[in-house]
């Protein structure tokens, strides 16, 4: 499946892969986020940190009135406050896919699959 984004010049089709990468390149970015995690967990484990070539197992994107909606599937680490960290991904998902692909963002959907205990680094 693509994004369709329609311009004064025409058409673009942007595959969804390549949307997934601009999302999870964005959630690496936020402090607090340990990594992304797979939307189907039963399926993928329970315990699974996708790695940066797997970021489409942990993004869903949908094209709603002309717009984006993505939901974004991340695991926070222990201590850290979960309300900050899905602000500050949603501000950053949207930034990003307004300057890089040029199309409105519409919703930001944020699902925190678990929680990590980091070590103490001392």
């Amino acid at each position: 499946m693509a994004v369709t984004i329609k311009t004064k010049h025409g058409e673009i089709e942007i595959s969804t892969s390549t949307v997934a990468t601009i999302v999870g390149g964005a959630a690496s970015d936020i402090y607090g986020i340990v990594g992304m995690a797979s939307k189907n967990q039963l399926r993928d484990g329970m315990n699974t940190i996708l790695n940066r070539e797997d970021f489409s197992r942990g993004i869903v994107i949908h094209q709603e009135d002309g717009k984006l909606a993505v939901d974004v599937y991340i695991i926070v680490g222990y201590g850290i406050k979960i309300s900050e960290v899905a602000k500050n991904l949603k501000e950053k998902v949207k930034y990003n896919l307004e300057t890089m692909l040029g199309t409105p963002a519409g919703t930001v959907n944020i699902y925190v699959q678990g929680i990590k205990v980091l070590d103490d680094i001392e």
